[in-house]
């Protein structure tokens, strides 16, 4: 055998139990959940105390490059996720040159290509004027599309209804999903002229400018928009409770094929954190909110209304968060912060205070991004012939979490100096280990491009 994890508790959606996952040619061959012999191995990995996941799939990071690098490229990204326990990424468009056609597509496989430690699948942007595009990038390999309604960093323009309908059957002709970051532009553009008017610059005004109806509106809209084009619908960044009402419902009524993502930021952080200190650190669109509504997500989470849960890694430099002086001007900072190497043990924090289960974060963070983005199953399981991601993690690792231990291009995060309980011990992709206790210990990137089934 190639490699053989011993000793472990297995976590499925089914359940937990003690176990060996033996491995071979980077493929899972076998999980073994009964004491006696097990095959030798080039590799063992003794698990004993710990717990055995599939490998953590993020459907939402931001690797910037080609045209970004100065943010995060290739190399310090996938590293920064092998270290965060992620095994497989998928990249969003909103490069410097952005993913919306199969010339920019291939311009960000060849920055990729021998320089990611992780395996990777890449979406692309839907823009006034790709229509024809849609399939061409769909038989490249896509694995799926996605947009922002109110518009997106890197300045990739939001589509207009009739824009969106006309891309939708396109779209849902290819049987792949689409993506939507639910925030209505006309809102917040109004909000936010009217604050800044009023002399606002507090960390309060960036909630105030994306109130929870912005995220409703979108999603209702949505929901009417995929049911007249027969699109598959996905959510991203879910954070109202009234948006989750709507996600509930829709479920219900099974008229729209849809799945709802959230970001840990708006599960388990206040946004009123923002006032008491982080300022602009805090920045991210749409806001982080309040306790009320965290608690919401955490919920919907817990009980499947909501299906994934991504990072939104989104890394900036110190200068574009303002580092330096959080507290003086909300509007100059950037949204968004590297977020691959927190995510895990934020979530393995709301198991531990019995707010979660890890059979649901182990879902929510594996199967579910590859169930709903056409990787499954060979991605997000640990059946036998499915890809050797494997991510084990130490439940009862106690820690602060330290900016100068990250590996993206600017360490920086709003989680600095916040305790911890739960860690990644192992990241296994394909077989091999490729990062131990949060460091990195591959010799090389060996990171592959992989494509979804289609209308999976």
């Amino acid at each position: 055998m190639q490699l053989a994890v011993v000793n472990g508790t297995v976590v499925s959606p089914e359940g937990s139990r003690r176990g060996h996952v033996l491995v071979d040619d980077g493929t899972v061959v076998d999980v073994v959940t009964r004491d006696g012999d097990v095959p030798a191995a080039r590799t063992v990995v003794d698990a004993t105390g710990l717990f055995v996941l599939p490998g953590l799939v993020d459907p939402d990071v931001n690797f910037r490059e080609p045209g970004l690098e100065y943010k995060e490229g290739w190399l310090t990204g996938s590293a920064a996720a092998v270290c965060g326990g992620v095994t497989t990424v998928m990249d969003m468009p909103n490069t410097g040159r952005p993913t919306v056609d199969t010339e920019s597509l291939d311009a960000k496989l060849a920055a990729a290509k021998g320089r990611s430690y992780c395996d990777y699948a890449i979406k692309a942007s839907l823009v006034p004027g790709n229509v024809e595009e849609i399939p061409r990038l769909a038989d490249a390999g896509v694995c799926g599309f996605r947009f922002s309604m109110a518009g997106t960093v890197g300045a990739i323009p939001a589509l207009t209804s009739g824009e969106i309908l006309d891309a939708w059957h396109v779209v849902a002709g290819t049987g792949l999903r689409c993506g939507v970051h639910p925030e209505t532009r006309e809102i917040l553009e109004h909000l936010r002229r009217r604050l800044e008017l009023a002399g606002r610059r507090d960390p309060a005004a960036a909630r105030e400018a994306r109130p929870p109806v912005a995220e409703v509106e979108g999603i209702a809209r949505s929901l009417a928009l995929a049911e007249a084009t027969g699109v598959r619908l996905a959510f991203y960044h879910v954070s109202t409770a009234p948006s989750i009402d709507w996600v509930r419902r829709a479920k219900a009524d099974g008229r729209v094929d849809v799945v709802a993502e959230t970001n840990p930021h708006y599960c388990v952080v206040d946004g009123e954190d923002m006032d008491r200190g982080l300022g602009t650190m805090l920045t991210m669109h749409p806001p982080v909110r309040t306790r009320e509504h965290a608690d919401a997500t955490l919920a919907a989470l817990a009980d499947g209304t909501i299906d994934v849960l991504g990072t939104d890694h989104s890394p900036h430099t110190h200068e574009e968060k303002r580092y330096a002086d959080r507290m003086t001007d909300i509007w100059a900072a950037t949204p968004g912060w590297p977020g691959l190497e927190t995510t895990v043990s934020l979530m393995l924090t709301a198991v531990h205070e019995g707010r979660l289960s890890l059979e649901r974060y182990a879902y929510c963070q594996s199967e579910g991004p590859a169930r709903a983005w056409g990787l499954w199953p060979r991605k997000g399981n640990l059946k036998p012939g499915a890809d050797a991601d494997i991510t084990v993690v130490d439940l009862d690792r106690r820690g602060e979490f330290d900016e100068s231990r990250l590996h993206s291009r600017h360490r920086l995060t709003p989680f600095h100096g916040r305790a911890y309980t739960g860690a990644t011990a192992y990241t296994i992709v394909g077989g091999e280990v490729t990062a131990r206790d949060g460091e990195l210990v591959a010799e090389a990137p060996m990171g592959r491009f992989v494509r979804p089934a289609r209308g999976n």
